[in-house]
């Protein structure tokens, strides 16, 4: 199945505001873009996936994502990711794409394997899947096809609200509880739990 990976970026020296207590601006700046970086190079190595638009507001963001050989779409107006997702779906549905994977760009475990598990659940649409976060609240990662099918509802209870939204249109919801989707680095307790994951102690 071929299908468009769409990553949304907040501005690079901004980004994981949250974990300010630990990191400096120069520091989360150079986490912001080691964590864009690794995304794209995951998405670009997958061959279902056609193609891979980074949205962001952030030109350097962007230039970033153009290095790799991502597609890019700049966000206009007020900072609101589901608008921003929906202006980028719409780029990628002209291109007759068959599915869309949302994919944000702080989820520093993600694998090649786990993106392809949720890949292969995607058979026979209509089908939305779904990636939740370890607490089952937000959604870390979505494939929806056909392209268009759900508006997107990121925010708070982001999961249920897909998955409601997706039984609706009278699809099918395959939920993937992956071991690298579920980490998004986020908080400071975010970070322990990927020391304790990873063996390593992060200064």
């Amino acid at each position: 199945m071929t299908l468009w990976a769409i990553v949304p970026v907040k501005p690079l020296r901004r980004g994981k505001s949250r974990l300010s207590a630990v990191f400096s601006e120069d520091e989360r700046t150079d986490l912001n873009r080691y964590l864009l970086e690794n995304t794209v190079r995951t998405l670009k190595k997958i061959p279902d996936i056609e193609h891979v638009l980074v949205v962001s507001r952030d030109p350097r963001a962007l230039a970033v994502a153009r290095d790799l050989g991502a597609r890019t779409v700049q966000e206009n107006g007020q900072p609101h990711l589901n608008v921003a997702l929906t202006r980028a779906t719409v780029v990628a549905k002209t291109y007759a794409t068959r599915g869309v994977l949302i994919l944000p760009s702080d989820l520093p475990l993600v694998t090649e394997e786990d993106i392809q598990v949720m890949l292969d659940r995607a058979i026979d649409p209509p089908v939305v899947v779904l990636a939740p976060d370890r607490h089952r609240r937000g959604t870390n990662a979505l494939l929806v096809c056909p392209v268009g099918l759900i508006e997107y509802h990121y925010g708070e209870d982001s999961f249920e609200k897909h998955c409601a939204l997706a039984r609706e249109k009278g699809a099918r919801v395959e939920v993937c509880e992956l071991p690298s989707l579920t980490l998004d680095l986020d908080r400071p307790e975010d970070l322990v739990l990927l020391e304790e994951r990873l063996d390593i102690k992060i200064d």
